[in-house]
């Protein structure tokens, strides 16, 4: 038997053809996979320290950032959360006491029910949550494969900022000239240790007729690819239009990175990338709409008058360092 490719998304499509016959099958490579007659998505993703997260962060936070990232994949289909299951593997003198508070409380202010899991020994806190989610009765489930020529092409929020603080939270951050400077510094390395999940924006966006959705976690552009491969579309992105403030420039300029790069492939913003037909608006008021869908299947980005070709780049977790 061929092994499997050691390439992401050549997995994903892998597993996607070993499983065309199963009932979930045709959901794997969407943010969570629908249960038999759609009752609940289940979703699950890894938070590993030294790589997701320091080694030395705060057990609490670190606790609620594995939520947090969980909560972004049920607000991409559109979901409620539901129950929560945690694979907990952590070193020994591990304060087990402070994670777990710190993870329950969060679960209570959305609503999940902790319902079981599993506690192992290791060198490395590693962490594993699985969550289900349930939707109302009216709505729909929100996928990838939902966006089609003409419809406008959204983000629920800023971009680039996450990789932003996690440049200064591996660098350490610069002399800040200015109290304008610390602010951006900080609100940069919260947004990447504290993200904060659309769940509200998800839940409107299921109540529409049309349009697809997923989150941002491995930058724009890798996700858009993604997104547009599962509709068989194409994509313009206006790089004017992507939400930019002057603090994040100004942040970008003191640490010597290009916020184009960052936003198009940094990744980890957990902001919602969506489509809606023209002339329906979301209700969030960070939101902007930064292109359109396109028939064929080339994605391309305007900058400056110009139309490039818009590179399938970002953050690959099987990609070798």
């Amino acid at each position: 038997m061929t092994p499997p490719p050691a390439d992401e998304n050549r997995l994903i499509d892998w597993l996607r053809r070993r499983t065309g016959g199963a009932l979930i099958g045709d959901l794997i490579g969407d943010d969570a996979a629908v249960l038999p007659a759609g009752s609940f998505v289940v979703t699950v993703d890894h938070q590993i320290a030294g790589i997701h997260f320091p080694p030395g962060l705060d057990l609490a936070l670190a606790a609620r950032r594995l939520l947090a990232v969980n909560l972004s994949d049920l607000a991409a289909m559109g979901a409620r959360p539901a129950y929560a299951f945690l694979a907990l593997a952590a070193p020994p003198g591990f304060d087990h006491r402070r994670f777990f508070t710190a993870l329950l409380a969060a679960c209570r202010r959305h609503g999940l029910t902790l319902a079981g899991g599993d506690l192992a020994r290791h060198s490395v806190l590693t962490t594993s949550l699985t969550l289900l989610g349930t939707k109302e009765e009216t709505a729909r489930w929100l996928t990838r494969s939902g966006a089609r020529p003409g419809h406008a092409l959204w983000l629920g929020g800023t971009i680039g900022e996450s990789a932003a603080g996690r440049i200064l939270i591996e660098r350490g951050a610069p002399q800040a000239a200015s109290a304008s400077l610390r602010r951006a510094m900080r609100k940069a390395m919260r947004r990447h240790l504290q993200p904060t999940p659309q769940l509200a924006l998800g839940h409107w966006l299921g109540r529409q007729q049309e349009g697809a959705a997923m989150d941002v976690s491995d930058g724009l552009a890798r996700d858009l690819h993604r997104l547009c491969r599962a509709s068989g579309v194409g994509a313009e992105v206006d790089a004017a239009a992507l939400p930019f403030t002057d603090r994040f420039r100004m942040l970008c300029e003191a640490i010597g990175a290009d916020p184009l790069a960052l936003a198009l492939g940094g990744g980890e913003d957990y902001v919602l990338l969506f489509t809606l037909p023209e002339g329906i608006a979301p209700p969030e008021p960070g939101a902007r709409r930064i292109g359109g869908i396109t028939k064929g299947q080339r994605l391309v980005l305007l900058r400056e008058g110009k139309h490039t070709a818009l590179p399938d780049a970002g953050w690959d977790h099987l990609a070798q360092k």
